[in-house]
């Protein structure tokens, strides 16, 4: 696939005067072509939802979801997997990032690396990978070679693999069990898709992480509820969702979570049931972590 054809790199007629515009005319030209992106991601979200149900099958398995991506795409993968543990309270290495180059290319570009699909195989292998894996490709142009190696080398591993791409019909879409391809147009700036192309592929991993999530009983409600509080502002978030969830007192949700080292679900459980700590512990177990199901059964 010529690089020049893609979408990805053709230019964009609405942006051809972007040196001649006013500062105002020039971020509202952005906001413009910004503005395209979120129907481009609605008209793949049959796909996401699949990656989404992918990603929590893989977790409740036992397995990880590893995205593996160049540039821009890796950076973004690895900015995902690096906010679950804190948002979510899965233990670090259970959403993995990888990028072309290894942690350095994330401050400075690694030349060739992403040229390179033994790199994004051997970048698998370290990891062990198991068919219980969830592998997520991410390339703009949807032909980066690293991706490519390592779809390749996770489907033959048993893997369910996704890949993300803003161009149709990529390279990447052909390795990939599912392919999620929002087709967000010319960048403003022609060939830079760390624009249009970034976002949609941020939105994307938002929605596969979260709802993944969700699915694995990491929320309650709309409420991060194994959140870790591991600094005062979230010590004081922790207080506020107990309060929310369950109407206590904040005199009273402080009482409950001190009980709890600060961990809002047992706490949840503990105001709405009248359990204890150890009690309600043991409730979520045999509910698999479900608030909701613990709460109803």
């Amino acid at each position: 696939m010529n690089l020049g054809t893609l979408v990805s790199e053709t230019r964009n007629p609405q942006t051809l005067d972007l040196d001649a515009l006013t500062t105002i005319e020039l971020v509202s030209r952005f906001n413009q072509q910004d503005a395209l992106v979120a129907d481009a991601v609605k008209a793949t979200l049959p796909q996401v939802a699949n990656a989404v149900d992918a990603a929590a099958a893989s977790l409740k398995a036992g397995g990880r979801i590893i995205y593996m991506g160049a540039g821009t795409s890796g950076r973004l993968g690895v900015l995902d997997a690096s906010e679950c543990p804190p948002t979510f309270g899965v233990p670090h290495g259970r959403v993995v990032g990888l990028i072309a180059g290894g942690p350095g290319a994330l401050l400075k570009a690694v030349e060739g690396a992403e040229d390179n699909a033994q790199l994004g195989e051997d970048d698998l292998v370290s990891l062990n990978l198991t068919p219980d894996d969830l592998v997520v490709g991410l390339a703009a142009s949807g032909r980066t070679p690293y991706v490519i190696g390592g779809l390749k080398f996770a489907r033959q591993t048993g893997c369910t693999t996704v890949a993300i791409s803003c161009n149709p019909d990529s390279p990447i879409a052909h390795e990939a069990d599912i392919a999620i391809s929002p087709v967000v147009g010319p960048e403003a700036l022609t060939g830079s898709t760390r624009l249009k192309s970034g976002t949609a592929q941020k939105l994307v991993l938002n929605m596969i992480s979260t709802g993944a999530m969700v699915k694995f009983g990491k929320v309650y409600q709309n409420l991060m509820v194994d959140m870790k509080a591991t600094n005062v502002k979230l010590v004081d978030r922790a207080c506020r969702m107990l309060m929310e969830a369950t109407g206590a007192s904040r005199e009273e949700a402080e009482i409950v979570l001190k009980q709890t080292d600060y961990e809002v679900k047992p706490a949840i459980l503990m105001v709405l049931s009248g359990l204890d700590a150890a009690s309600a512990r043991a409730k979520l177990d045999l509910h698999h972590g479900f608030l909701r199901a613990a709460l109803e059964n």
